[in-house]
């Protein structure tokens, strides 16, 4: 790969790189499951070639809750990126593997088009219920509830991915008014927003998902010790939850605040769990730590 700021441990490689670019250096079929989070367009400032005049009712007007650069949807420009991206994604996660992809009314029509394009089939179209969703401040829209998860497969009529089918109709999510143990999961999955402290110990990204979401995720459809990719890192939730799971994680940003957070807090992780092991086994005390975490070949200290 080009030379670029890395994150590296024995199960975790981080860029801050560009997507797209990183992933061409990737060899064909070399993952396992991919979770893509990608920018929704939720930040208006987006066009789509419309004559200067145009207006579209009801879209909320000037109005709008946030600006982030990273969140801009360029009209066909961004429908041109989700198919690379997709497109890329399609090439390296293998025929028995499968793809999730976040999304919201913004972006989930194109997201849906472009499975559609690309040949990729759509298992599932997962509503994420939050029933604690932040108020509309503009009081011009029902208040936003939920975000769409598509599940997806690149293995045509095949139809040999991984699905963990009895265990997850056994789980119980405690939190979850709608799943009943021994009975098969819905597509409509009630769980709350809310993070731990523990998950914003480090800071937070704007779409920062909740962990127990994504090890929901790889409890359908991610054997351990499996490959991961990760192709929009944000705050590094889905490599805790695929180092939960015992995977071996790759992923990129393009941000450096968010590429910095997501390296302090699985930093951390390697520490605590570090810790965890030294007082199980007290002998190990006097032994050197056995970290092996670096930040362009440099030791990580996490404070």
């Amino acid at each position: 790969m080009n030379k670029q700021k890395t994150f590296s441990h024995d199960k975790v490689n981080l860029y801050l790189q560009n997507v797209i670019e990183g992933m061409l250096d990737l060899p064909d079929n070399s993952f396992d499951l991919a979770i893509a989070d990608p920018p929704y367009g939720a930040s208006t400032n987006a066009t789509w070639k419309l004559d200067s005049g145009h207006t579209l009712d009801g879209f909320g007007g000037a109005w709008k809750l946030a600006s982030h650069n990273w969140d801009m949807f360029n009209g066909l420009d961004g429908f041109e990126f989700t198919l690379t991206w997709l497109n890329e994604l399609k090439r390296l996660v293998k025929p028995t593997g499968s793809i999730w992809i976040h999304s919201t009314y913004h972006n989930s029509g194109i997201v849906n088009v472009a499975c559609q394009m690309l040949g990729i089939e759509i298992i599932n179209e997962v509503v994420w219920y939050k029933r604690n969703a932040f108020p509309n401040l503009s009081g011009r829209r029902l208040t936003a509830s939920h975000e769409t998860i598509l599940w997806i497969h690149t293995g045509e009529n095949r139809r040999d991915y991984y699905f963990n089918y009895e265990n997850v109709k056994a789980a119980h999510f405690k939190e979850d008014g709608l799943k009943e143990p021994g009975k098969q999961l819905r597509t409509v999955w009630d769980i709350p927003n809310n993070k731990k402290r523990s998950e914003l110990e480090f800071g937070k990204h704007p779409t920062q998902k909740p962990l127990r979401l994504i090890e929901r995720m790889l409890l359908i459809s991610a054997e351990q010790e499996g490959r991961l990719l990760i192709p929009f890192l944000g705050s590094g939730t889905d490599v805790i939850a695929g180092l939960k799971h015992d995977m071996d994680c790759v992923g990129f940003e393009v941000e450096q605040e968010y590429f910095d957070l997501a390296c302090r807090r699985i930093s951390a992780y390697f520490e605590e769990k570090e810790t965890d092991l030294q007082m199980e086994l007290p002998g190990c005390n006097d032994q050197p730590k056995a970290s092996n975490l670096s930040l362009n070949g440099l030791a990580v200290n996490v404070k």
